[in-house]
This record gives structure tokens, sequence and C-alpha cells, in this order.
């Protein structure tokens, strides 16, 4: 067994020498023209639209400046912190020097005007669908209406061969899909709309896609491949969940209506987004206009489940009797009752746009429990929108559960109300606690509830 271990892992290596070898060949792979349908203020005010639709302040921007780059991202393999680059119009250290080809190789192709290739954090496997009139007017953007930022970036922080471009070259040739050939999008289609922009500019798949063994993801597009937005992998405790049509853990149950008011402000009548998803509406979802955040629901809800005969979610209120008649014997109930009922209720629903509810929620259901954990152990808050302001919090408990309360908590909360999921351990919490927990977060957490002032019942 050893020796056909060695073997494969021989043929291997002998495999990433030979892609490395030919993928030195660097040269640009763009010759984009410059439309003359937009005049250069018209481009610019597109371009910044265009920016938000595709979250670029979600990554590039830092404490240095907006777009400045820096800011190390964990990538979830061994390539360790990747840092998104400068993209302001710095000539020194940002993208100054770039040429309209210069900026498609890289936003389209992963190819920086140096012939490196570029991590695919940056996602250019979904701008590659991108029309080339929308990649000029974000060139006109970055390049006229963006203040430039002097910040060098680090160096990923990874183990050789991991720290080094051919590798990166190898992957991109080998794996990012083709480079789309249209020039403007132009039909009134939304779910042909929505699908522009989720498949492309949103990037939504970077996410919510699996990844195969070479961290690529199992595909770009819906049709046919039912595991797109299917739901992806963890990163920094958060488990992107499965968008497409299932009715536990998907959106099968969740009207167009109630998606697009989640995608809008980041709430609606029984869910909220948290974690990750907080960024993404406050950057970028909630400055789309209404036509567009109707276009991806539509398409979101024209997406097929993953598993059409999959089980079918029904409310069980026994849950909630037991809790009212003080029944708290089954592992978890009492903690809840403690910790969350006072917000999530007995019954499990929450209140509308401000608890979301448990009973039913798709993300609570996903076979993946690490976002249930990390919520619980370092808590999270609500977007602050335009349309809903106030930023509704719940402070984590990683510094009053252990591990074992945790878990019982998390298994009660997916086994209960008519809920249905995979049960996880105390070790599955461990693994996420020491992921995501800090002691100065534990301390944070402790001295907010020491913090508040005792009732008075004066």
């Amino acid at each position: 067994m050893r020796i056909i271990r060695n073997i494969i892992i021989l043929v291997i290596i002998l495999a990433i020498v030979v892609i490395g070898f030919f993928s030195f060949y660097k040269g640009a792979s763009s010759e984009i023209q410059p439309t003359t349908k937009l005049s250069k203020e018209e481009l610019i005010t597109r371009g910044e639209y265009l920016a938000k639709a595709g979250d670029c302040a979600a990554c590039h921007t830092s404490d240095k400046g907006d777009f400045a780059g820096g800011i190390g991202l964990d990538s979830g393999t061994p390539v360790g912190l990747i840092y998104p680059s400068n993209i302001t119009p710095d000539k020194e250290t940002g993208i100054g020097n770039y040429s309209l080809t210069d900026f498609d190789n890289a936003v389209r192709y992963g190819l920086k005007k140096s012939g490196d290739a570029l991590y695919p954090a940056m996602p250019y496997p979904s701008f590659a669908s991108v029309a080339s009139e929308d990649v000029e007017a974000l060139y006109n953007y970055f390049m006229y209406a963006v203040k430039p930022v002097n910040n060098k970036m680090p160096v990923v922080s990874g183990s050789w061969p991991f720290n080094m471009n051919w590798p990166v070259n190898a992957w991109r040739l080998a794996f990012a899909p083709e480079v789309t050939k249209l020039t403007a999008f132009t039909s009134n289609d939304p779910i042909e709309r929505g699908a522009y922009l989720v498949e492309g500019l949103a990037h939504c798949g970077t996410c919510h896609t699996p990844r195969d063994e070479a961290m690529a993801e199992v595909a770009y597009k819906n049709d046919p491949d039912r595991r797109y937005l299917s739901g992806g992998k963890t990163l920094e405790g958060w488990n992107a969940v499965n968008l497409r049509g299932d009715d536990m853990d998907g959106l099968g149950r969740m009207s167009h209506e109630e998606l697009a008011t989640l995608l809008k402000s980041g709430r609606n009548s029984t869910s909220a987004v948290f974690g990750s998803m907080v960024a993404v509406v406050n950057d970028s979802l909630q400055h789309l206009t209404d036509a567009d955040i109707d276009a991806i629901a539509s398409y979101i809800k024209s997406l097929s489940p993953v598993n059409p005969n999959g089980q079918k979610y029904h409310y069980n209120p026994a849950t909630f009797d037991a809790l009212s008649n003080g029944r708290v014997d089954e592992p978890g109930a009492l903690t809840y009752l403690n910790n969350c009922a006072a917000c999530h209720r007995s019954d499990g629903k929450g209140y509308a746009e401000t608890f979301p509810a448990l009973a039913g929620n798709s993300a609570i259901l996903n076979e993946n429990a690490d976002s249930l954990i990390t919520l619980i152990l370092k808590g999270s808050h609500m977007p602050g929108t335009i349309e809903a302001p106030t930023e509704y919090a719940m402070l984590g408990y990683a510094w009053r559960l252990d591990n074992r309360e945790v878990a019982d908590l998390v298994n009660f909360v997916r086994n209960s109300w008519g809920n249905s999921a995979k049960r996880i351990e105390a070790h599955d919490v461990r693994v996420i606690r020491d992921q995501v927990t800090t002691p100065e977060m534990i301390r944070y957490q402790e001295s907010e509830i020491n913090s508040v002032p005792p009732y008075n019942v004066e």
C-alpha cells in the first residue's frame, strides 16, 4: 500500500511540474477595444455602480483607504493568507500604469500587468462572463474617480510551493473558464439579467458553490449542474448556504418578495443575514436598483432543488408545548430558555424583521452546522441599510458556554419545532472555537454583559 501511495504522490508531483513548466507562458490574453457608446462621465457612473454590484470594497478596502487592499484573507488552503491588491490608480503600488487591456487581463483572465497569475480568491473565474463594456466602465471608475493610495501589498503567507506563482498560473490555465465574447448585456428578461449578475460580477458562486479537490468551483453556471449555488465550504467559521429551491436547507419556502427584501435590507419577516453576508448587503446589495434586486431574486428562485424528492419542512409545536410547561429535560433545552428564548421565543418563530425565526430556518437546517456554532460563539449583527437602519446584534456566548453546552444547544435548535438536521459533538465545537475566538474577544463579550446595569424594579 505504501508503494502505491508513493507512486500516486510521484505522479501528482510530476503532473504539477509539467503543468507548471508550460504555465510559464504568461502573455496577455485580452485585447479589449474601447466602446464608443458611452461618454467618459457615463462610464465612470456606470463603473461605480458595477463596483458595488461586484462588492469590490469588501476585499479591497482597508484602513489605508478605499480599494487600497492589504487585508489578509484566509484562503482555507495551504496558500495561507492572501492579500487583495491595491486597485487604486496609484502608479507605484496600484493600477495607475494599467491600460484597459491590462485591467481586463486582471479582471477576467486573472493576470497581473507583470504577467503573474492572480490567486482565484480574486473571482476572475466568475468575472470571465462579464461583458467587455462593463469591464471598460469599471476601468474608467477606478482610474479616474478613485483616490490613489500608496500601499504596497505583503506576500502570501503560505509555504513552498504554494507561495510561488507558477502553481497559481497552472491552476488558472487548467481550471479558469473561457472568457465571454459578449460586448454588452442587452436582454430585458429579469431572469437573464439576474443570471448575468449572479454568475458574473456578484460572483455568488465563489462562496455558495462547492469546490473540488483542486479548489475549483464544480460549476460556474446553473444549467445543467444542480451543484451550482448548492452551498460552499466553511471560511472563517461561516458556511455559505444552499441558494437553490430545496425545501429544508435551501430557499424553496422563501417567496420571491421575501428574498428580494432579504437581499435589499438584510432581513425579512422570518430571516436575517449574518456573518460574511452582512458586509455583502452593506457594501453591495443595498445599493443595487430595485430592478436588479428583482432580477437576482427571479434568477435564484428559478433554480431547481438539488434534491427534488427531499424532505419537506412542517412546523411541530411539541417543543413549544414542552418549554411552555417547564419541561427542559432534553439536552440544550434549559440553555435555550436561559439564553435564546427572550429573542427567538419558545415557539422558535422570533420577531418579524427583528429577531429571525429558528423554526424552519434553512441556514440552521444545513447539513453543515459551522455557521450556527460560530454564531453562538462569536455573535453577529444585522446590516444597517437605508431601508432598515437598525443593526440588531447578538452577542456571542463563547465566554459563557463550554463546548458541550454549545453542542447541546446547537442540536436542540437543529432538531426542534419540526427542524431535522445532523447532530454534532463537543469536539466539532472545539474545532470552530479554536478558529474564531480569541481571549480578547471573550473578555469583550463578558465585559459587555457585565456593563449592562441591573434591572431596577422601582
